[in-house]
């Protein structure tokens, strides 16, 4: 889901208010987003890889747990578009432009990366707080957790540089700081691709592709605008 030049953190870190547990950190649905909420880092499948997520002014968070250079952005994920809509900003052509593209691919595993507003806390994106990627999950469990906590920052769980994590139990075993959502709350949920997001840059006349993942994309024969 982070992209490379474009992914929760210690104990102490956490509110002192608000105990983590020691060892089950896997929780209800309910015990989650209350967790998100207060500003605690969390951890749920979604349609491509499993997220870490924090509320986006606590993304420093998720910065220090995975090690993460503070060069490669997060991702603002919500339960729908309009949702993240207040954080970016474009004329109204490029507005039509990017509706068009969301459309078709929203939700889905498709990251957009546009000029963000200054509603954008700066921590989700420290050297170069001008962008920021957005996305909506194909995933009912994610945006059931999403559409109760608001947009949270994002990335894939795993420490920085090594492959994402597939399941809530090794989420747990190399994250035990962070509240896991637990396995019996995910029943009847498609299984996630494994692969993570495409994300597409808008340059402000046309699209360039950082990387190509869950969904093919070819702009090659788009028009610029």
């Amino acid at each position: 889901m982070g992209h490379g030049a474009w992914g929760i953190a210690h104990r102490e870190n956490a509110p002192c208010s608000i105990p983590l547990p020691i060892k089950m950190t896997q929780v209800s649905l309910t015990n989650l987003i209350a967790g998100a909420r207060a500003g605690l880092l969390v951890s749920f499948p979604t349609d491509t890889v499993p997220a870490l997520a924090a509320i986006p002014e606590k993304a420093g968070l998720i910065f220090a747990a995975k090690q993460r250079s503070q060069d490669k952005p997060l991702i603002l994920m919500a339960a729908s578009a309009e949702d993240l809509w207040l954080y970016v900003k474009g004329s109204e052509n490029e507005y039509k432009v990017w509706q068009e593209l969301v459309g078709k691919h929203w939700p889905g595993g498709l990251t957009l990366v546009l000029p963000a507003s200054e509603r954008l806390p700066k921590v989700m994106n420290p050297i170069d707080p001008t962008t920021i990627g957005i996305r909506v999950p194909n995933s009912a469990i994610a945006r059931t957790i999403l559409a109760q906590t608001g947009p949270l920052a994002t990335t894939s769980a795993n420490f920085s540089g090594q492959p994402p994590l597939q399941t809530m139990a090794e989420i747990e075993t190399q994250f035990p700081q962070v509240l896991t959502l637990a396995t019996t709350e995910c029943q009847g949920e498609t299984a996630a691709m494994g692969i993570p997001s495409t994300v597409a840059k808008w340059t402000g006349i046309n699209w360039q592709i950082l990387r190509q993942g869950a969904i093919k994309l070819d702009f090659s024969s788009d028009k610029h605008i």
